[in-house]
């Protein structure tokens, strides 16, 4: 199938062949009929990606501090290729979308194949969508109607956090679709409505629809509010207009009457002044997308709605409420259409989209559709060769630290959910064959090692199947994030591990050079470890807080650490004891001590901490043993005291995948003993599980 994606680096737009999706769980499969431009979210996505590095770095000037901080931190080498991989990527355009059910995911009961629905799938022959980001659409609702349900359900959420009441004068800035749309249902609210826009075009359209216009740009807008509100100013303003400019919200304050209320819905400058705000004790308010629900995983994702009695408007019922007014004849649409453009003449929009002058374009899409989950992109013998490699999982770590380590790795297939990430990646490395199905990787014969680098509550599952499949398997940590999980591996493996196969965790630190130091200069001895994890912040609404979502940051990262105390060591962990502070002594801490004893009699700490400065070493490493002292820095300088032939190694920074990788290649095309004992992988994992059952026990727990 076909998807619009922008290269965030080149400024390219592109028409990608790519793996069509699958219906998961909760999802729905739709065939597209029509999509939605949004020209002015578009238009600014656009522009960013064709702008210079400098300006883009300009146009977010608030991470250019903590970039600084960083470098300062981890060197320049490891912050620019962080930077550089950030902006490599494609995305993809479009989230108004039309078309057809083709299958229904697990837990989805009330859609049926054949179906309409809108939804906010993007520009793509294929969509997958979750349950509430979509509805049915009337049948006397055509689709060149129903594409505008997304976007109208933009501008129907900033109107029901105005709360305007009949006969409010309510002006609205910007008149591009969802100003349009915005003021045409202020009007089915009995409000009068005054826009203000500086397009011609759009003005037009506007007085066309009984509208009170003006040009800001050829007479004061402030003295045409007071004309028409009797000197009192406006009741409510609604900013629908896409700016960097300060002067709208200021704009926005001197139109209003004393008390108003002004909500945000586009992107505009938000250096407030103060002044404009005082006197008249003005009420301001961003609103965010199509409604209560948006960018909340339990809603979207898990599909799970919020008790009508108590939330009446949630993103998918304001979905609805639009899809209605279409079928009351209520909300007419067609004047907003400017063009439909067939999908394959999509440059024809892109190639001058910042500087269109269009409001509604619809791309209209082929009645035949390529349904294939997997795409050969080039051709490439693999029959003589050993190690072939697929990877299961195409996001940051195998973009940025994976791949680039695998040169040589003889890699065949590259698979990911949406489709879109795998297919960049395998254009990008020269990958013949990317898919979104990726039981179509365990069947195929000739694939010798299969890395899994997806979300951690898909771990256990793919690693299972892949075992199954007789493949050597690695893993990025965690290997398991519930017990039953792990019960399910030792299992699985007990059930292969004679067939040569092998199970690697990525338990990449105990490979870095420095650390292989460290075993080296420490021997078999006692000893006290004490390792410091300034992690950073990450936003309480993340999935990596989520447990049944696959999050947790001690299970998900701490593990690492857990490990590297027992190769230090040379011993498993025997107990565990976990604190945290503050009252969120949860599993979802992300700050947290935890103290282990091995079963040789060393011992260990791992202090893992989220309230740290990001100018502080993210890693500190101290191991104390016969009078002798180790510390590692941000895996870049390691110090000796009391060692009679070490003082200091500096390096630039390696945590240990280069090696990692290079053993693991070796390994599965020359055999030989597992890189990391499986019980070793075990400890470490259950020695995760163990932490987490002495925070609720407030006691050691035994592994």
């Amino acid at each position: 199938m076909k998807q619009l994606i922008q290269n965030l680096r080149t400024g390219e737009t592109l028409l990608r062949e790519i793996p069509s999706p699958s219906a998961q769980k909760g999802c729905v499969l739709i065939k597209t009929r029509k999509s939605l431009v949004s020209i002015g979210t578009e238009k600014m996505l656009v522009g960013f990606s064709r702008a210079g590095l400098l300006q883009k770095a300009l146009l977010h000037r608030d991470k250019i501090k903590p970039v600084f901080e960083k470098i300062r931190t981890d060197g320049l080498t490891s912050v620019m290729a962080s930077i550089s991989a950030k902006l490599d990527k494609c995305i993809p355009l479009g989230y108004c979308n039309v078309g057809e059910v083709l299958e229904v995911g697990e837990g989805v009961h009330d859609i049926r194949v054949g179906d309409r629905v809108a939804s906010n799938g993007s520009h793509a022959e294929i969509v997958s969508v979750p349950r509430n980001l979509l509805a049915k659409i009337p049948s006397t609702v055509s689709d060149e109607d129903a594409v505008f349900t997304v976007i109208g359900a933009v501008a129907l959420q900033g109107i029901r956090l105005l709360s305007p009441a009949l006969g409010e004068t309510i002006v609205v800035i910007g008149l591009g679709l969802t100003g349009l749309l915005a003021a045409e249902l202020l009007r089915l609210n009995g409000c009068r409505v005054i826009g203000l826009e500086t397009d011609e075009d759009k003005l037009r359209i506007a007085r066309a629809r009984g509208m009170v216009t003006a040009n800001p740009d050829l007479m004061n807008p402030v003295d045409l509010v007071l004309e028409h509100t009797g000197g009192i100013g406006a009741d409510g303003v609604i900013i629908t207009a896409s700016s960097r400019s300060d002067k709208i919200i200021s704009q926005a304050a001197r139109i209003s009457r004393k008390r108003g209320r002004i909500i945000l819905t586009g992107v505009v400058g938000m250096d407030l002044d103060r002044a404009d705000f005082y006197e008249k004790e003005l009420t301001f308010q961003v609103s965010c997308s199509y409604g209560p629900g948006r960018y909340d995983e339990i809603y979207e994702a898990q599909g799970h709605d919020y008790p009508l009695p108590f939330v009446r408007w949630t993103e998918n019922r304001n979905f609805q409420a639009i899809l209605q007014l279409m079928e009351s004849g209520q909300l007419d649409v067609k004047p907003l259409i400017t063009d439909i453009v067939p999908l394959a003449d999509f440059a024809s929009i892109y190639q001058n989209i910042t500087s269109s002058k269009a409001i509604g374009i619809i791309l209209d899409y082929p009645h035949q559709t390529d349904i294939t989950t997997t795409v050969r992109l080039t051709q490439q013998d693999f029959s003589a060769k050993k190690g072939i490699a697929a990877i299961i999982g195409a996001g940051n770590f195998t973009k940025t630290t994976m791949l680039p380590l695998l040169p040589g790795a003889n890699v065949k297939y590259i698979a990911s959910s949406g489709g879109i990430s795998a297919a960049e990646l395998a254009a990008k490395y020269k990958i013949p064959y990317c898919t979104t199905a990726y039981h179509k990787i365990l069947e195929d014969e000739t694939v010798d090692l299969v890395l899994i680098t997806t979300r951690h509550d898909q771990h256990a599952a793919m690693v299972i199947d892949a075992l199954r499949s007789r493949k050597h398997v690695f893993v990025e940590k965690p290997l398991a994030i519930f017990e039953e999980e792990l019960h399910a591996i030792i299992e699985t493996w007990h059930e292969c591990e004679k067939t040569g196969i092998s199970l690697t965790v990525g338990f990449n630190r105990r490979f870095a050079p420095h650390v292989v130091k460290m075993r080296e200069l420490l021997g078999q001895t006692v000893m006290h470890i004490m390792i410091s994890v300034n992690a950073g912040t990450i936003p309480a609404n993340s999935w990596i807080h989520d447990r049944a979502l696959g999050g947790g940051r001690i299970i998900g990262e701490g593990c690492h650490f857990f490990d590297l105390v027992a190769h230090l060591a040379n011993s498993p962990i025997a107990e565990v004891c976990m604190t945290a502070t503050g009252t969120n002594c949860s599993e979802t801490t992300d700050n947290a001590s935890v103290l282990l004893r091995c079963e040789n009699g060393s011992t260990g700490v791992v202090h893992y901490f989220s309230n740290g400065n990001k100018g502080f070493p993210k890693e500190r490493i101290e191991v104390h043993s016969l009078g002798r002292t180790l510390v590692l820095d941000n895996f870049r300088i390691l110090r000796g005291y009391g060692f009679r032939n070490f003082s200091v190694r500096r390096t630039s920074q390696d945590k240990g995948h280069k090696e990692l990788f290079r053993l693991l290649l070796e390994s599965v095309r020359n055999g030989g003993q597992p890189l990391i004992p499986f019980e070793e992988i075990v400890n470490a994992t259950r020695a995760t599980f163990a932490a987490l059952e002495s925070l609720k026990t407030n006691s050691w727990v035994k592994i």
